[in-house]
């Protein structure tokens, strides 16, 4: 019972916020804490996924792809939402474009040929 006499008598002799200021000076943690994970995990991870996104979007034929179950091939013919892709031996799929995890190689000649 002391304890709680002396803690009231502190709270009020410091000029401790009440009210809606408390509220604020409550808040202010969280909302540092989403900034900090704003600027460090969601906005990184939104600039991944929209590169990702263009980088999909431009597959052209003779592009080297790898798909979401790990098939690696050539795309032999693209359309709007899906790619043909040749994976070797006469071997042909339609994979859907969402499903492609990247591009590996562009179909530009190397440097020194």
């Amino acid at each position: 019972m002391t304890f709680d006499l002396v803690s009231l008598s502190l709270g009020a002799a410091t000029g401790q916020p009440s009210g809606a200021a408390a509220f604020f000076v409550q808040m202010f943690p969280l909302v540092l804490i989403f900034v900090i994970f704003w600027f460090l995990l969601i906005r990184p991870q939104q600039k991944r996924m929209r590169e990702h996104q263009a980088e999909i979007a431009a597959v052209q034929k003779g592009d080297k792809v790898v798909t979401g179950g790990g098939l690696i091939g050539k795309v032999v013919r693209v359309t709007d939402d899906e790619v043909e892709i040749d994976l070797g031996g006469g071997t042909r799929v339609t994979a859907v474009k969402a499903t492609l995890n990247s591009v590996v190689g562009a179909r530009s000649k190397p440097a020194n040929d």
